[in-house]
């Protein structure tokens, strides 16, 4: 209920007719699950898996895919161990994380980070309608923009894209192992662990962290290097399109042709490494 928060600290949270309903001090509903109709044969139940999912069921049914509505469909600012981002493709539902307004302000915020499905499914940092940062697709061990994530022998990263859903999960494999995955209210997106000697949670890594990782840094035809200057970058046989605002530091505009193609004196393909 970020955005239909109670007006003090007087509430209850109770089940009315088959919904989770949060009542503020004069027993007015400030928010609701909203279910309607649905197949239950049963009283419905509240329960708090050991996952951290709050979940709505029917009272008869145990089985953990059957719920009537679960917390782990609303992810806030931060993704946990077994939620899933993405869509479902049946109900064109789509799950993504959105950060806090300010520091001290939970309701929902300007920045968001979500899947996008068309070409090869990737996922997209935005603020507002402004694209800053993209993953890279799917490699089959790892998003190709994130070096980051590196297999653990703690943790396993998933990706599934199918006629059902396009979703990215993780999961820890050993006790007393936590991580997770925050989007800061200033636009970071950031993962975390915890480290039990010293009781906190450690930065393990964020995104964007440096100029590369700026969204269209470099324009077309070039690409980005932080290690070199300026970052961006001709491909071979390319040159800037302006060299005025090249040589300012500005890549945007990318790069032309030094000669007109043609296939007969040579030109072919080239393969770049490390790629997103």
């Amino acid at each position: 209920n970020r955005d239909s928060p109670l007006f003090n600290s007087i509430g209850t949270l109770r089940i009315s007719d088959n919904n989770l309903v949060i009542f503020g001090q004069t027993d007015v509903p400030v928010w609701s699950t909203n279910l309607t109709g649905g197949d239950v044969s049963s009283p419905v139940v509240a329960e708090l898996f050991d996952n951290g999912n709050f979940v709505l069921r029917d009272s008869d049914n145990d089985n953990p895919d059957g719920v009537l509505w679960q917390s782990f469909d609303f992810p806030t600012d931060t993704l946990l161990p077994e939620m899933k981002l993405g869509w479902d493709v049946k109900t064109g539902f789509n799950r993504f994380i959105r950060s806090w307004k300010s520091l001290d302000d939970p309701s929902s915020g300007d920045f968001f980070f979500k899947i996008e499905t068309r070409g090869f499914p990737e996922i997209f940092l935005w603020n507002r309608d402004s694209r800053l940062y993209r993953s890279g697709p799917w490699n089959g061990i790892r998003f190709s923009g994130v070096p980051e994530m590196q297999p653990f022998d703690y943790m396993v990263f998933n990706f599934t894209a199918s006629k059902e859903e396009v979703t990215y999960s993780f999961r820890v494999t050993k006790k007393n192992y936590y991580s997770r995955l925050s989007l800061s209210s200033s636009g970071l997106l950031q993962r975390f662990t915890w480290i039990e000697t010293v009781q906190n949670w450690n930065l393990f890594w964020y995104a964007p962290k440096d100029q590369c990782d700026e969204y269209k840094e470099c324009g077309v035809y070039s690409y980005c290097d932080s290690n070199t200057s300026p970052v961006c970058n001709c491909i071979k046989g390319f040159t800037p399109r302006n060299p005025q605002a090249w040589g300012l530091r500005d890549g945007s505009d990318g790069c032309v042709r030094k000669t007109q193609l043609s296939c007969e004196g040579g030109d072919g393909f080239v393969q770049l490494k490390k790629m997103k």
